[in-house]
């Protein structure tokens, strides 16, 4: 592991590889080979409100995150929610009264976000004149792809085109996706 200090030996900021780990750092200096302490670095670690949402329910949880984080719509992080630490996508930043696509972790009121770990797919099924809407509980990493044969509760169908959360469509025969990235699929009954 390397930091990034001020040897007392040569005067420059350089990388110092981290020789030992106690109740400080024994560093090496790379620029000029010196070996000396230095504090252990305190990371400010801010504690920020999170709002994860679980289809119909909300839940007020916590993210931990370091003072120099930028936090972006659709980043990927863990809330705690008590004893629970849940996989979750940032869906909206509130940053004072406002809501920003983008902000620095000290100017975050409130972080919106959605499980991934576990989502329900949801799907409109046709056949002939009628749909069926279909829903699917899932995991996040589960893979659907055009074109593949798929089972929701004891409908069978082929998928026609899958709707993705960012607004495209996938609709060659093959183009794939996860479930946490999908807004519906579409398909015939089989």
């Amino acid at each position: 592991m390397y930091i990034t200090t001020i040897c007392p030996q040569c005067g420059e900021e350089s990388d110092h590889e981290v020789l030992k780990e106690s109740g400080d750092l024994l560093v090496r200096c790379t620029a000029c080979g010196a070996v000396h302490h230095i504090p252990i670095p305190k990371e400010n670690l801010l504690t920020v409100k999170a709002i994860v949402s679980r289809e119909a329910s909300s839940e007020v949880c916590t993210v931990e995150l370091l003072e120099e984080d930028v936090v972006s719509v659709g980043d990927y992080m863990v809330a705690d929610c008590g004893d629970e630490g849940l996989s979750v996508e940032v869906t909206s930043i509130e940053s004072g009264d406002k809501r920003v696509e983008r902000a620095s972790a000290p100017e975050i009121s409130a972080l919106w976000t959605r499980v991934i770990e576990e989502v329900v797919v949801r799907a409109s099924v046709h056949k002939g004149w009628k749909t069926y809407p279909l829903y699917k509980l899932c995991d996040g990493e589960e893979p659907f792809a055009v074109d593949g044969v798929y089972t929701f509760g004891n409908v069978r169908f082929r998928i026609s085109h899958i709707k993705m959360r960012e607004g495209q469509v996938l609709r060659k025969e093959g183009w794939k996706t996860v479930a946490k990235k999908i807004k519906r699929i579409y398909g015939a009954r089989l």
